[in-house]
């Protein structure tokens, strides 16, 4: 095996590599942004980009957002994200996940890995064979799959939004249009259902729609009508940059909470949420329950799942918080959150006092 690195400079990330190894196939972009709270952990996407430049732009801004979920959930770790160039549905094999954990390897440890979409928890199994830089193995072992935490996390911040603009976080009664049904997003329509809301579902995955609208009585729309459903909340729970100039018109919800990555377009996009009145949960916030679960995993004690429970029950506070924050200060929220990080990053507040724990030693050479 020979893998081939290439140094990518790009301003204000302290590394960021692409891999490339011919037998295997292997074509990746590894992103570490910020290490100054603790080593980078982000989870790996396996998606089959058109162009390397959208896998480029992706990774870059995954990896930027990990550290501010981080940097907010106060876990002491720090932003990284990676991608692997690949169709998850052919492309996999016990050789790609070789090549990729000798890529991991090259960060020494600054770098760790975990699942993402199109990454599942086996896939982390077969990297684990490489590396030991890797969390999110299965459950008789670690974590598991961190997609029920995440989802928890998720609804707690859909309470927070309706907290915020009713007085009150009951969801009984309550309609939410859910924008992708994947791992995440069946769970949330769960558990919402099972809290007494009206539901809204829609997914590229007609079938996956259709199995989930009929299991939790939802209404069902096509992907392309999602966005201007009529509703309480909408909450994004698949791929970024759904909140942009020519989706944000067309919204006809009071809230914003979701467990997508990357729901802004562009930062600025927040003020276009705010001027139409529309309360903005950060995705950094909000979706944190899945890193907060699989950091457990690297704890010295061990993975706690209780304990990564009531960790993920805690971004109700910080949501409310943030919200105090941008009216105290006439910012979005948006803004109040990259502030209140910033802040921690600059004076290293929440950085991490001890070692990461890697249990899971490679089985192989």
């Amino acid at each position: 095996m020979e893998l081939i690195e290439e140094q990518i400079e790009v301003s204000g990330y302290e590394k960021v590599a692409k891999f490339t190894e011919k037998e295997s196939g292997l074509v990746a972009i590894i992103a570490l942004h910020n290490t100054k709270l603790g080593p980078g952990l982000g989870g790996t996407r396996i998606y089959p980009y058109d162009t390397f430049d959208k896998a480029l732009t992706d990774v870059l801004r995954l990896s930027k957002g990990m550290t501010y979920k981080a940097g907010m959930a106060q876990v002491g770790l720090g932003g990284a994200k990676s991608v692997i160039i690949a169709d998850p549905t052919i492309d996999k094999s016990p050789e790609l996940f070789r090549a990729f954990g000798e890529a991991v390897n090259r960060f020494e440890g600054q770098y760790v890995c975990a699942e993402d979409v199109g990454c599942t928890t086996d896939d982390i199994e077969e990297i684990l064979k490489t590396t030991k830089y890797a969390c999110g193995v299965h459950d008789l072992r670690g974590s598991g799959n961190p997609s029920a935490f995440t989802a928890w996390g998720t609804f707690r911040g859909i309470q927070s939004v309706l907290q915020e603009l009713d007085g009150s976080d009951c969801v009984e009664g309550k309609t939410v249009a859910i924008q992708g049904v994947g791992s995440v997003g069946w769970r949330l329509a769960e558990r919402l259902f099972w809290s007494g809301a009206k539901l809204i579902v829609s997914d590229i995955n007609t079938e996956a729609a259709e199995r989930y609208g009929h299991a939790y009585g939802a209404e069902i729309l096509p992907p392309q009508e999602i966005i201007s459903a009529n509703c309480d909340v909408l909450s994004p729970c698949a791929m970024g940059g759904i909140l942009n100039p020519d989706t944000i018109p067309k919204l006809n919800c009071r809230a914003i909470a979701g467990a997508a990555n990357n729901q802004l377009l562009d930062s600025s996009d927040a003020d276009l949420l705010a001027k139409r009145g529309i309360l903005y949960a950060p995705d950094f916030v909000i979706n944190a329950g899945g890193l907060i679960n699989v950091m457990n995993e690297l704890s010295q004690e061990g993975y706690n799942a209780s304990k990564a429970r009531m960790m993920c029950k805690g971004l109700y506070e910080q949501l409310l918080t943030i919200y105090e924050i941008a009216q105290q200060n006439s910012v979005t929220s948006h803004q109040a959150a990259v502030s209140l990080v910033d802040h921690r990053l600059k004076h290293g507040i929440g950085k991490r006092t001890e070692e990461l724990c890697f249990r899971f030693a490679p089985v192989s050479a």
